[in-house]
Formats: structure tokens, C-alpha cells, sequence
């Protein structure tokens, strides 16, 4: 499952909807809004992206997962859209696959290819355009 939204992620039911009876291992990472950019104070971040382009992104994310990690259970790529505050969850990543080893490793490189590779952009307090970073 990928999917960009407005709304607020359910974490929970993400990670329910990668379970599997076949994976002992279930792995959730959530990015969530803090509240410095460097040194400077952040109260929100606006998120903008190209939306035909970026779900491209994503399912391909989600098919080099399962091409990678060929006995994973379930991948779910959500990223968020809009103005978030504080403590917000802007993107998660949820993974299960047959052992822990290898669901860490699978939900480590969605993050980073998502970070990397999809075309979202981030303004820190409606100003500041951020470079993204790992």
C-alpha cells in the first residue's frame, strides 16, 4: 500500500494491515515533525509534493522492497501532505516479513529510498524551503 494524504496517519491501523501470519517481525517507522530545524525553531512544516510523480515513487519503493526482501509479508509507504505541527507523523513505513533481521533492514531501506528518491518538499515555518536529509 502507498499512499499520499491530508489526513492524520493511523500508525495502528497501518501496522495491522502488514501483518501476517507468516512474519514474526513487524517493524513501524514513523517521521514526525520536531520542533528544530539546525538551531532554529520550528512550529510547523508545510509538506508540498507532485502527487502523479510521487505515488510512482512510492510504488516503486514498495516493488525494489519485495523484489529485495522476496519472502516480506506486507509494506504499507504513507506520506503526509499539508501544514503539520510539532510532534505530528509526516510519513510512516510499516513492514513485516518472516524475521526481525529482516524487516528491520526492508523498513530501513524504504525510508531512506523515500527520503531519497520521492519528490517531496518540506517549508520550515512557511519560509524556509528544507534540503532533506537521512
Amino acid at each position: 500500500m502507498v499512499l499520499l494524504t491530508r489526513d492524520p496517519i493511523d500508525f495502528a491501523a497501518l501496522t495491522e494491515a502488514v501483518r501476517d501470519p507468516h512474519c514474526g517481525g513487524v517493524v513501524l517507522f514513523l517521521g514526525t515533525v520536531r520542533d528544530l530545524t539546525g538551531d532554529e525553531r520550528t512550529d510547523f512544516l508545510d509538506y508540498e509534493a507532485y502527487p502523479g510523480m510521487a505515488e510512482k515513487n512510492l510504488a516503486e519503493v514498495e516493488a525494489e522492497v519485495r523484489a529485495k526482501w522476496p519472502h516480506v509479508g506486507g509494506v504499507s509507504l504513507v506520506h503526509r501532505l499539508g501544514r503539520l505541527g510539532v510532534g505530528e507523523v509526516s510519513v510512516a513505513v510499516a513492514v513485516s516479513c518472516p524475521h526481525r533481521a529482516e524487516a528491520f533492514a526492508a523498513a530501513r531501506f524504504a525510508i531512506d529510498a523515500i527520503k531519497d528518491r520521492v519528490p517531496i518538499w518540506k517549508k520550515d515555518n512557511g519560509e524556509t524551503w528544507i534540503e532533506g536529509s537521512k
